[in-house]
C-alpha cells in the first residue's frame, strides 16, 4: 500500500495517538528504517492497526519470535490496562491455512508469531513468482509491494482477533530479507569463445552464459576474474537497467592464431556477501583463422634430368607450396605461369591438386632438350608462390631392350593372383625378351626375393617362363614384388616390375592362446557371473579367420559362452559343497569352408566362502560313564563336521557350561572330565558344546551333550542306628516273646543292586544268646523266647549290614548291647562291660531275604521279574561272595575289640525307644 493511503490503514486511539500518526506520515523515511532494522527485530504499527510489519532474516530454525499481535496491537493482555470487569480471553487465529501458515505458529492465546518447523527458503519461495503474487487461500507470498524494494519478499497473512469485543482482521505482511546462503552458478560447466587472430587490441566480446545467483542486492553476483589471463586477457563487467550483470572479454594483446589456437582458463564469479562465496567454470577462447597466410615453396628452382626414351607417365618432379592458415584459406592450386610455352605445357602434365610432373608425350629427335617450367602455387586471396622447373632432356642413340610378358596366371593391372598352397612349379607368365633393333644380343635375369623362377623355355631362344619353386604361404607373406630385368651387350636394361598377390585359402584353424585354461570362482556367486574371455586367433584372413566360440558337449547346461565375444558365464550359484571342479571343452570355429576347429579345456574351481556351519552327527549326544572315572579319561568322542574347505572348515569345540569339571580335545573331539565323577554327589550332567569354524566372520552351532552316571558299589551301609557301639538297651524279663526290641537302621548312598541291604548277626554273647534275632530285611532285633530268671545279664550281637552289589558286596558292622534286667543299678558297671573287649564267635550266614532297598517299598508285583532275573544272575556268584565275606570278618575280627574301646558314645536306655523319633546321623563305624 502507498503512504498516501495510509490513515485507510491505521485505526489510531484518540489523543497522542493521533499525534504520533501525523507524525509518522511526515517521516515517512523513520518508518522504513524501523521496518528493517535488526536480525529478528519486528517493528508493529501502533494501537488500533489493522495492518503490521515485520521482518526476519530466511532459513531461521524453528520457534524463533517474529513477534506479539497482542502487544503490537496494545490489546489488554499485552500489558494494558486491565477492564473493571472480567473480560474473555482473547483468541488469535490464521483466517485460513494456506502457503502462509506452513512458515509460522500463531499462538492462539498470547498471539505471538513463531517460525515453523518448515525452513524459509526466500529464493524458494519468491524468485519463482517474478514479482507476482503467489496464491493462497487468504495469505499470500508477494516478491514486493509499493511499500518496500523491488527485492523484497513479503509473507501476507489473515490473523482473526476474538471475542467480539476486540474483533478485527489484521494484515500481517512479514519481509524475508536475503541471507548470503547461494554460491555463484554459471549455467553450464564449460563456456566456449571464439575470436579471430586478427581482432584489435580493447576488443570486447560478451560472455554468453553469465553465472546466476538466486541471492538478491549485494549478496548476488558482483565481479568476474580469470585465473590466468595469459597476458593477453582481462574481464570487465557490465550493468543493464534491470540490474544484471554480463561479464565481457577483452582483448588486451595481439593474437597469432599460427603461434596460438586456444586458450584455456577458468572464470570465477564472486558474490558480495560476507564472506563472499564464488562459482567457476571453465573458459575456452578460441583462435579463428583468417587468411594472413600465403603458400609459400621451400625451393626457388628444381633441377631434373630426363632421359630421351622415357616412356609416357615417367614422374619428372613433384613441387609442394606451405600454407600455414587452415581450411579453405589453406587450400593450394598449382599452375604454369603464361611464360611457359605450349610445346612445354604439351610435353609435360602438371597435376594442379598434387603438383606432380609426369611426361605425357613422347620424346623423339624434334624435342628441344631444355624446358624451363615457371609454376605457380595459387592460395585464395594471396599473391602467387612461384618456383622454376629445369628439366633437361638427355638424347638416347638406341633403343632399350623390350620385355613383352603373357600371363598364364590371373592377373590384373600388373598384380598376379595367386593361391597359397599352389603347388611346386606353378606357371605365371611367360616373358618375351627381344632388342628392337635386333642388332645386340639380349640376356635377362629375375631380380626380387621369393619362391621364383625365371628359365628359359626351350626351344625358344627369347622365351622365359616365370614359374613357383615352393608353395606360397599367405601367413608368410602376402605380396611379392619381383623384377625382370632385360640387358644387351651395350649395359642399356630394362626391369618390368611384377606384383604378386598371394590370395588366402582356410589353411589354418584357431589356436586358442592357452590350451588349458584354469578358472577360479568364489562359490555363491551372483547369476550371469563373468568368468573369463576366450581368445583365439586364425591367421586366415577375411572370413576365414573370423572365428566363432561353442561349449564343449560336456559343458554343463549353466555355463554360457558368447558366440562372439568369447565371454564366459556362468547363469547360476555355484556351491562348492556339491561340486568343487568342473572340466570341459570348448571350442573355436573359424567361418572357412569347410569350417576347421580347435578345442581346449577349461578346468573351474570352486573356491570356497564359509557359507555352512558346522554340523554335529546328533544333535543330542548321551554318553554313560561309571563313576569314579578316571580323571582326563575318555568319557566320549563328539563328531562334528564342516562342509567348507581349509581354514572354513576347521572347526574348535569348546564347553560353554560346567567347563570347571569338562574339557573337550579341539582337534579329535574327545569329552573328558578333569576330576573323578561321584555319582552320590551328582547323577547327571547336562554339557553345551559349541563348534565355531575357522571362516571370517565364524559360524558356530551347538549341541546337547547328556552325561549319565553309571552306579558303582563305592559306599557300603552307613549305619545310622545304633549310634555307637557303647550304647545299651534295657530289657525287662517280662517282655513277651516275638516282641520287638530295637531295630539297626542303615542306609547306603549307592543305587540298585549296590543299595539293596541285608542284615544278620555274625556274632553272639551271653547268658542266651540265641534268644534275639534280627529280621534281614528291616533290621529289627525281635525276643524269640521267654526270659527266665537265669537270663538276667548283658547280651551283646554283632550284626552285619551288607549290601548286593556287584561284582563285590559291601558291608558295616554294629554292636547291638542288650541289657535283660529289672532296672538299671549301676550304669558304672554296665559301662565297665562295654568297655571290655566281647569275645564273640562270628557265625555268618547269608541272610535269606528277597532283594529290595530297605529305603523304597515295592510293589511284589512288579519287582518279581526283576528279583527272578537278578536271583539267576546272582546266583551262580552267591558261594564266591559268602566264602570271601567269611574270610574278611575273620581277617577283621581281632581288631574290633580295639575299636570298641574307642568309642565313647552313648544312648541312655529309658524303657522302650521309639527309634522313628531319633534323629539318625551318620556316625564312622568301623567295619569287620
Amino acid at each position: 500500500m502507498g503512504w498516501r493511503g495510509a490513515k485507510d490503514v491505521f485505526h489510531m486511539e484518540r489523543g497522542v495517538g493521533e499525534a504520533v500518526f501525523e507524525g509518522l506520515l511526515g517521516g515517512r523515511h523513520l518508518l522504513l528504517f524501523l521496518l528493517f532494522v535488526g536480525p529478528f527485530n519486528c517493528f508493529a504499527s501502533y494501537s488500533r492497526a489493522t495492518e503490521l510489519f515485520y521482518s526476519l532474516n530466511e532459513g531461521l530454525p524453528a520457534g524463533v519470535l517474529i513477534g506479539s499481535l497482542a502487544r503490537d496491537l496494545r490489546l489488554p493482555t499485552a500489558g494494558g490496562q486491565r477492564p473493571a470487569a472480567p473480560q474473555p480471553p482473547l483468541s488469535f487465529t490464521l483466517a485460513s491455512r494456506g502457503l502462509g501458515g506452513q512458515y509460522v505458529h500463531l499462538d492462539n492465546r498470547s498471539g505471538e508469531l513463531h517460525t515453523s518447523a518448515l525452513e524459509i527458503d526466500r529464493e524458494a519461495l519468491c524468485m519463482e513468482s517474478g514479482g507476482s503474487t503467489v496464491p493462497g487461500e487468504g495469505d499470500t507470498v508477494s516478491l514486493s509491494s509499493s511499500s518496500s524494494s523491488p527485492d523484497s519478499c513479503l509473507l501476507l497473512l489473515d490473523v482473526l482477533v476474538l471475542p467480539q469485543e476486540y474483533f478485527r482482521l489484521v494484515k500481517v505482511k512479514i519481509a524475508i530479507r536475503d541471507v548470503n546462503d547461494n554460491a555463484p552458478r554459471f549455467p553450464v560447466p564449460h563456456i566456449h569463445l571464439s575470436v579471430p587472430e586478427n581482432a584489435p587490441v580493447n576488443t570486447r566480446l560478451a560472455i554468453e552464459h553469465p553465472a546466476l545467483d538466486p541471492d538478491v542486492g549485494t549478496n548476488g553476483v558482483q565481479t568476474y576474474r580469470l585465473r590466468d589471463n595469459y597476458g593477453v586477457f582481462t574481464l570487465d563487467v557490465e550493468e543493464n537497467e534491470s540490474g544484471e550483470r554480463t561479464p565481457y572479454l577483452i582483448v588486451m594483446g595481439a593474437l597469432d592464431r599460427e603461434t596460438r589456437e586456444e586458450y584455456v582458463t577458468v572464470i570465477i564469479a564472486e558474490d558480495g556477501g560476507t564472506p563472499p562465496l564464488v562459482g567457476s567454470a571453465t573458459l575456452t577462447i578460441g583462435i579463428s583463422d583468417i587468411n594472413d597466410n600465403c603458400p609459400q615453396f621451400s625451393d626457388t628452382q628444381l633441377n631434373i634430368t630426363l632421359y630421351g626414351n622415357s616412356s609416357l607417365g615417367t614422374h619428372v618432379a613433384t613441387v609442394h607450396a606451405v600454407d600455414l592458415d587452415l581450411g579453405s584459406n589453406a587450400q593450394i592450386t598449382y599452375s604454369y605461369s603464361q611464360k611457359v610455352p605450349q610445346p612445354s605445357r604439351d610435353l609435360f602434365h602438371l597435376d594442379e591438386s598434387t603438383g606432380v610432373i609426369t611426361l605425357s608425350s613422347k620424346v623423339d629427335g624434334n624435342t628441344p632438350r631444355l624446358h624451363r617450367l615457371i609454376i605457380l602455387g595459387n592460395g585464395p586471396g594471396c599473391i602467387p608462390a612461384v618456383i622454376t622447373v629445369l628439366v633437361t632432356i638427355i638424347k638416347v642413340m638406341m633403343r632399350p631392350p623390350e620385355v613383352v610378358p603373357r600371363f598364364i596366371a590371373n592377373e590384373m593391372e600388373g598384380v598376379v593372383y595367386l593361391k597359397e598352397l599352389e603347388p611346386i612349379n606353378t606357371p605365371i607368365a611367360f616373358f618375351t625378351i627381344k632388342d628392337p633393333d635386333e642388332k645386340y644380343k639380349v640376356n635377362c635375369y629375375l631380380d626380387g626375393d621369393g619362391p621364383f623362377r625365371l628359365s628359359p623355355y626351350k626351344p625358344y631362344n627369347n622365351e622365359y617362363l616365370l614359374e613357383t619353386t615352393k608353395p606360397l604361404d599367405y601367413e608368410t607373406q602376402q605380396l611379392y614384388e619381383i623384377s625382370v630385368v632385360a640387358w644387351n651387350s651395350e649395359g642399356f636394361n630394362v626391369n618390368k616390375v611384377i606384383k604378386i598377390q598371394v590370395l588366402d585359402d582356410n589353411d589354418n584353424s584357431p589356436i586358442f592362446s592357452q590350451q588349458l585354461i584354469e578358472l577360479s570362482i568364489e562359490e555363491n556367486n551372483v547369476p550371469n557371473a563373468f568368468l573369463t574371455k576366450l581368445h583365439a586367433t586364425d591367421a586366415d584372413s577375411g572370413e576365414r579367420g573370423e572365428v566363432s566360440y561353442f561349449l564343449g558337449p560336456d559343458a554343463p547346461s549353466y555355463f554360457s559362452l558368447d558366440k562372439t565375444t568369447g565371454v564366459l558365464t556362468v547363469a547360476t550359484q555355484l556351491d562348492r559343497e556339491e561340486k568343487e571342479k568342473y572340466r570341459y571343452t570348448v571350442k573355436a570355429v573359424d567361418s572357412g569352408f569347410p569350417p576347421r576347429e580347435s578345442i581346449a579345456t577349461v578346468t573351474i574351481t570352486v573356491l570356497d566362502k564359509n557359507d555352512n556351519s558346522p554340523r554335529f552327527i546328533n544333535k543330542d549326544f548321551s554318553f554313560f560313564v561309571p563313576e569314579n572315572f578316571p580323571g582326563f579319561g575318555e568319557i566320549g568322542v563328539i563328531s562334528v563336521t564342516d562342509a567348507d574347505a581349509g581354514q572354513n572348515g576347521w572347526v574348535a569345540l569348546s564347553v560353554l557350561n560346567g567347563s570347571d569339571i569338562f574339557v573337550i580335545d579341539t582337534g579329535k573331539g574327545v569329552l573328558r572330565a578333569k576330576v573323578s565323577l561321584d555319582r552320590e554327589q551328582q547323577s547327571s550332567y547336562v554339557l553345551w558344546i559349541e563348534a565355531v569354524d575357522g571362516g571370517d566372520p565364524a559360524l558356530s552351532s551347538t549341541a546337547k551333550i547328556t552325561i549319565l552316571l553309571l552306579d558303582i558299589n563305592d559306599n557300603p551301609p552307613l549305619v545310622l542306628f545304633p549310634q555307637s557301639n557303647m550304647s545299651y538297651l534295657l530289657v525287662l524279663p517280662s517282655t513277651l516273646p516275638g516282641s520287638p526290641i530295637t531295630e539297626v537302621y542303615a542306609v547306603d548312598k549307592d543305587t540298585g543292586m549296590n543299595a539293596v541291604i541285608a542284615y544278620s548277626i555274625i556274632g553272639r554273647r551271653g547268658p542266651r544268646p540265641e534268644s534275639f534275632r534280627i529280621d534281614p530285611k528291616t533290621g529289627n532285633i525281635t525276643l524269640e523266647e521267654s526270659l527266665m530268671q537265669n537270663d538276667y545279664g548283658l547280651y551283646r550281637l554283632l550284626v552285619k549290614v551288607s549290601d548286593h552289589g556287584y561284582p563285590e558286596p559291601l558291608h558295616s558292622t554294629v554292636m547291638v548291647n542288650l541289657f535283660v534286667n529289672d532296672t538299671v543299678s549301676n550304669e558304672s558297671y554296665i559301662e565297665s562291660l562295654l568297655r571290655k573287649e566281647p569275645d564273640i564267635n562270628i557265625e555268618e550266614k547269608q541272610p535269606q531275604i528277597s532283594v529290595e532297598p530297605t529305603h523304597k517299598k515295592m510293589e511284589s508285583a512288579s519287582c518279581m521279574p526283576t528279583l527272578v532275573a537278578l536271583s539267576i544272575i546272582s546266583l551262580g556268584s552267591i558261594t564266591l561272595v559268602t566264602g570271601m565275606g567269611i574270610y574278611i570278618c575273620l581277617r577283621k575280627g581281632k581288631k574290633h575289640h580295639r575299636a570298641d574301646e574307642n568309642l565313647e558314645v552313648q544312648i541312655p536306655l529309658n524303657g522302650r525307644i521309639n527309634l522313628h523319633m531319633l534323629e539318625k546321623k551318620p556316625v564312622e563305624i568301623s567295619n569287620i
